[in-house]
């Protein structure tokens, strides 16, 4: 009998082609932060809770929330990950972020994306905003929605 496999390396390049990824610190609870973006920069970001990413260790599950935000006249998807849930990471070798802010859109520009961060910087609780590359990410299938 044929087996087959699922690919997760190339499943994860796939999904990352045209994405661009923010690591945060602030260490605020994640309706704070969200709430706080969505008043600072103008988004709308809204729980989505079909896209909650379940993880099981240890015989135990976490449930990482995630928001997600359509950018109105642009093909363009941000998503706002939560790092932490109970102890556990979802990436845990970034385990010193508290949030991932995930945008694709294969049209986003250098200059775009070091607006974000700039803009990002003075919300009050943020500590910390740098961009982190998909190939410096050892467990980048959990992000895949």
């Amino acid at each position: 009998m044929l087996k087959l496999k699922i690919d997760n390396e190339a499943l994860a390049n796939d999904f990352f082609e045209d994405a661009r990824l923010l690591g945060i610190v602030a260490p605020l609870k994640y309706y704070q932060f969200s709430w706080s973006v969505n008043q600072w920069l103008g988004f709308n970001f809204r729980i989505n809770n079909s896209l909650e990413i379940p993880l099981k260790k240890k015989d135990r599950k976490y449930y990482f929330p995630v928001f997600e935000y359509y950018k109105p006249g642009k093909d363009r998807l941000h998503y706002l990950y939560n790092n932490q849930y109970d102890g556990e990471f979802l990436l845990p070798e970034f385990r010193n972020l508290d949030f991932l802010w995930l945008i694709k859109d294969s049209e986003i520009g250098e200059s775009e994306v070091s607006d974000l961060i700039t803009r990002l910087r003075p919300i009050p609780g943020v500590q910390l905003v740098s961009e982190l590359l998909p190939e410096k990410i050892k467990n980048k299938q959990n992000l895949i929605l």
